[in-house]
């Protein structure tokens, strides 16, 4: 990012400065000296925070400034993503289960030890959601959610 008196001079966009258009590719045509002369200064952004769990504003020097985002409504977003992914994954297998429900065929193994996995790691992963005390924790978690591989 580049800016001008603390206006911000995006690339690839023409801009004006004291009565002179500059074309939209002149930021990257220029030289650092070219710049430099005219007063315009690169900034190098630092890593934006996650915005799932920060309200974040940039700042004019690279840097941002955040407020965490309420723990208890985010515990209740990734707990009802934990849901959403384990009945995404369940139900392909599914229709096993209500077949054998009405016919009493039976259920493969593989079948039936992949969804017991399922819910296992949906527990496990509810469990570490409703037990983080504060964002920086929820971040570690949600980073280290696990779920079982269909095994073909």
């Amino acid at each position: 990012m580049f800016l001008y008196n603390g206006q911000r001079l995006n690339l690839d966009q023409p801009f004006t400065i004291e009565d002179t258009n500059y074309p939209p590719n002149w930021l990257r045509e220029s030289t650092p000296q070219m710049r430099e002369a005219l007063g315009i200064v690169e900034i190098t952004w630092e890593p934006r925070p996650d915005d799932r769990f920060y309200w974040v504003q940039e700042n004019m020097n690279g840097t941002y400034t955040t407020m965490p985002k309420d723990l208890t409504q985010l515990k209740a977003t990734f707990t009802a993503q934990v849901d959403q992914i384990a009945y995404s994954l369940l139900l392909p297998t599914d229709w096993m289960i209500v077949r054998k429900a009405e016919t009493n065929a039976a259920v493969p193994d593989a079948t039936t030890t992949y969804r017991a996995a399922v819910r296992a790691d949906a527990l496990t992963n509810r469990t570490a959601i409703s037990n983080a005390t504060t964002v920086e924790e929820l971040i570690t978690v949600v980073s280290s959610f696990t779920w079982p591989v269909v095994q073909s």
